[in-house]
């Protein structure tokens, strides 16, 4: 079954899923199903700072 969801998400990856659409090995339509099914994170986050640029000045 994780195999199943991995082969999924691997689908769907942002990196791939236009060639896919583009090759017809998934449908727009699968897409936006997809994009809809996704739960809502907003809110679920930590804020992290960046302090590298002070550190690194001599």
């Amino acid at each position: 079954m994780k195999l199943r969801m991995a082969l999924d998400d691997k689908l769907m990856d942002v990196r791939l899923r236009d060639r896919l659409v583009s090759e017809g090995k998934i449908k727009s339509a699968q897409v936006e199903d997809y994009l809809k099914s996704l739960g809502d994170e907003e809110g679920n986050y930590t804020k992290v700072e960046d302090n590298s640029s002070e550190s690194t000045e001599q």
